[in-house]
């Protein structure tokens, strides 16, 4: 077998690309659990127009700079006197009531970077804007506190930066039994039996070799506990829900994993924004509406943190088009039953004081949210992860 036919027939790769010095590690993969408590992490792929989703209705200036854009005050769901949801998130004003939802505004970071992949690449990896990583927050948090790669999974085919680490990679996979399956064929049976042959080097992807063989335990265990499970709760038929349903899952079964990846794509809406967002938050908060009240059903609401973010903002003024060009600073979303401060956690962004580019300010780095979630809810050093120390938050 060799590297052009390994990759040509291995879709198993994507998921199980760990480095070398994790082989050993894994072959003693222990089973003791590491905590208790879970954090599902949410991405808004393309960058979700933050100022239409937590609105200020109350603000003449909204509606001076998106004369047709902006939502109009009698469909806004009132959470008070000056701010509202968009109507597509009528679910999450159920969950604001109940103390379930807090919401962070004006989320960001210095020197804000307005291309997709590179502000994507920052939050994946928390390192400043001007410097790069080849591991990411999760990656990290992995490589210093986890004994198994399904410690973090991304419920996708191809696993995201911020599951990569310098050691050890999470797993990704939608579907359980497809992936165990996968990991049963013929042509990675066919690898045991060379495992040993001289020629399999680390020049040849020998040790990738081996990793693929060391994998296979990770999609038999996760595969047979979550089957332990079936949810009756409906979730919306779309990739989305599927996704939070099989988050669901793994987490009502006991999988020992501690962080879940999921994404909701097509916020990039620079032209006709209206229908499009509309469209994408209905997808969102219906199903998480049915994620939370699966967990909540089956006694696991208490023990899971959701964490919502995009990769950046929109611009204040609406464009020509009918959208919203990149901008910087957003809002940022943490669904759970143990917050400690609920509702709306500070005060949303001045429209009459915007920074050079028309963008809003931002007030809080997003590091210091994974520093709170890393210190506070996984109760791990937060440091030992980011490499630097920032301020401790109260939303927990």
């Amino acid at each position: 077998m060799d590297r052009r036919k390994f990759l040509k027939n291995s879709s198993l790769a994507s998921s199980l690309f760990f480095v070398p010095s994790f082989v050993k590690a894994f072959e003693q993969v222990a089973s003791e659990s590491f905590g208790y408590k879970r954090l599902v992490i949410i991405q808004l792929s393309g960058g979700n127009d933050g100022l239409n989703t937590i609105i200020p209705y109350r603000n003449d200036l909204y509606y001076k700079e998106r004369p047709t854009l902006g939502i109009l005050k009698k469909d806004v769901i009132k959470i008070n006197d000056e701010v509202g949801l968009h109507p597509s998130l009528t679910p999450l004003k159920s969950l604001y009531d109940q103390g379930n939802l807090t919401v962070i505004n004006n989320v960001g970071y210095p020197n804000p970077n307005r291309s997709h992949f590179r502000s994507t690449d920052i939050w994946h990896t928390a390192t400043d804007s001007n410097k790069y990583s080849q591991s990411g927050w999760i990656g990290r948090y992995l490589d210093n506190y986890a004994k198994q790669p399904y410690s973090a999974i991304e419920i996708d085919e191809s696993l995201s930066l911020a599951m990569k680490g310098e050691t050890m990679n999470a797993i990704a996979t939608q579907d359980p039994k497809a992936f165990y399956n996968l990991s049963k064929d013929p042509y990675f049976k066919g690898i045991r039996s060379n495992q040993n042959n001289a020629h399999l080097s680390e020049h040849n992807l020998g040790y990738l070799y081996k990793t693929m063989i060391a994998a296979e335990s990770s999609a038999k265990y996760i595969y047979q506990t979550s089957k332990t499970f079936t949810s009756k709760k409906e979730y919306p038929n779309n990739k989305f829900g599927n996704q939070l349903k099989t988050t669901a899952s793994f987490i009502n079964s006991g999988l020992d994993t501690k962080v879940f990846y999921g994404s909701l794509s097509g916020f990039d809406t620079h032209v006709n924004q209206l229908n499009t967002q509309k469209r994408l938050l209905n997808i969102y908060a219906k199903s998480i509406e049915a994620f939370v009240q699966d967990l909540k059903d089956n006694g696991t609401f208490n023990d899971t943190l959701i964490l919502t973010f995009s990769e950046f903002g929109r611009r204040v003024k609406q464009n020509a088009n009918v959208g919203t060009d990149h901008g910087t600073a957003n809002n940022v979303f943490i669904i759970g039953n143990q917050l400690q401060k609920q509702g709306l956690y500070n005060n949303m962004s001045s429209l009459s004081d915007l920074d050079g580019n028309g963008d809003l300010k931002f007030e809080i780095d997003f590091r210091a949210i994974y520093a709170t979630v890393l210190n506070k809810w996984l109760q791990v050093d937060d440091k030992k992860v980011l490499s630097k120390s920032f301020k401790q938050l109260s939303f927990i």
